[in-house]
């Protein structure tokens, strides 16, 4: 295997890579909490300002379906400049938006551009790290972080200063971010291959797939699973994703290259990478509401209490990197799972009365140890690919993050809404605790199955 060099990057470059992601991981959940306001202000019924959410996640599956394919005709480097540029102006005319079909449009703009941002990050600061394939602890902190935040904070910024402020906070982080963009170095971004093909099947049967499986999760978090405009669009998802799965084996051009998936190693990290979004997005999605509804704080003081998770989530993906070179991939994996089983248990000491610094402390414990968990996993996943392999494998993480973020976010709010109706706010918490806490020990054991030689060396495995 050739060994890279590790490029240092500036503060400059890093916040150019990183802006991306984290106006995309915000943007997926943060207007959810303004549905209510923009229907009143724009004098539109809420089925039509419900596709400000789900244009969003039409335009963001197809978005998804093209970005290797467009990373590979026209660059990475180019590709990703491109859909910061956009996202940004898109987020100004959301900002601007007279009428509900604007906002729509400009919401399908966001989703377009913002599917790229993503990916296209990861794969370019995985490439400073040389073989070693090295996760930002920033970049960690976003990608977990990000949309479980996201209500929170709308929900501060639309109390001060109305709804839209969610995308106009958008416009001077992405102005920064196009200007630092000439800082990124060339040499961090495969170049462009003119003769690369397109997939046209792949794409009109990933797209729609995508689309399908996401609008139906994120409908059955907010209306309940029974109804038929939430499992009809999971199935037709479902089957579209399956018959893009027969696709892959007659094609040599995917529009999404999923083989990576027969690798055991590749395969396991991507199955606990699903399991650590449940855990992780379920639980902060839910949070929030449970501070202010029940132990009655404020926004502010709730997203306060949010904000230690960040830096843990930091601390937790710098000490996976360490210690799974040193101790290897299985043994911190699984100790950041065990943690998470102790950390989810901690809910069940909270109640109406509870210190609000005390909430704060287990979740943050839950987020350390979703860093390191995920670390070294995605390390894993990228280790062995080159920089061309790495937009399919960082786009398909990508898919399955958002994916099992948005399962669990709506399977355990229905089921969160509907124990609180029968046992009480107080006990249902608890029992999604448990929930949670069963899944990540679930999680533990199939850890068990990973490669137990620290990173270092399985860079060098034949």
């Amino acid at each position: 295997m050739t060994t890279a060099p590790v490029r240092r990057l500036g503060v400059v470059t890093q916040y150019a890579l990183l802006a991306g992601p984290l106006l995309s991981m915000l943007d997926s959940s943060i207007v959810n909490v303004a549905i209510a306001p923009i229907s009143v202000q724009l004098h539109a019924g809420l089925a039509t300002v419900q596709w400000v959410s789900s244009g969003y996640l039409l335009a963001l599956g197809t978005g998804l379906a093209l970005t290797s394919t467009l990373a590979r005709r026209f660059g990475t480097l180019r590709v990703y400049s491109t859909g910061v540029i956009a996202f940004t102006l898109a987020s100004l005319l959301c900002a601007m938006a007279p009428t509900s079909e604007t906002l729509i449009a400009a919401r399908v703009l966001q989703g377009l551009s913002g599917a790229t941002l993503v990916p296209l990050a990861m794969g370019m600061l995985m490439g400073s790290s040389g073989s070693s394939r090295r996760i930002s602890p920033l970049a960690g902190m976003l990608l977990f972080l990000g949309p479980a935040l996201g209500p929170s904070l709308g929900g501060l910024l639309i109390g001060a200063f109305g709804w839209r402020s969610i995308f106009l906070i958008n416009v001077p982080v992405g102005i920064l971010a196009a200007f630092a963009m000439r800082s990124i170095p060339k040499e961090l971004a495969p170049a462009a291959n003119p003769d690369a093909r397109f997939d046209v099947l792949g794409t009109l049967l990933l797209a729609p797939g995508l689309f399908g499986v996401l609008f139906g999760l994120d409908r059955g978090a907010s209306v309940g699973w029974s109804r038929a405009d939430v499992w009809i669009p999971v199935i037709l998802g479902a089957a579209l994703l399956a018959a893009y799965g027969l696709h892959l084996r007659r094609t040599d051009h995917p529009a999404l290259d999923l083989r990576i998936l027969k690798d055991r190693d590749a395969a396991l990290s991507f199955v606990l990478c699903a399991a650590a979004s449940v855990a992780a997005w379920s639980i902060v999605f839910l949070l929030p509401v449970f501070l202010q509804a029940v132990q009655g704080h404020t926004a502010v003081a709730t997203g306060l209490a949010l904000l230690p998770q960040g830096i843990l989530t930091g601390l937790g993906t710098v000490l996976g990197q360490r210690a799974s070179d040193r101790l290897g991939v299985r043994l911190v994996v699984l100790g950041g799972f065990v943690v998470l089983v102790v950390a989810s248990l901690g809910l069940l000491a909270v109640d109406a009365t509870t210190p609000l610094w005390i909430t704060a402390l287990v979740l943050a414990a839950r987020s350390a140890a979703i860093g390191l968990v995920v670390t070294p996993l995605l390390t894993l996943i990228n280790l062995r690919l080159s920089q061309e392999e790495q937009a399919d494998a960082n786009t398909a993480f990508n898919v399955v993050q958002r994916i099992a973020g948005s399962l669990g976010i709506g399977l355990i709010a229905n089921l969160f809404t509907t124990r609180s109706l029968s046992v009480g706010p107080i006990s249902a918490l608890h029992e999604v605790a448990v929930i949670v806490a069963m899944l990540a020990g679930a999680a533990a054991i199939v850890s068990l199955f990973l490669p137990r030689r620290p990173l270092g060396r399985l860079g060098d495995a034949p």
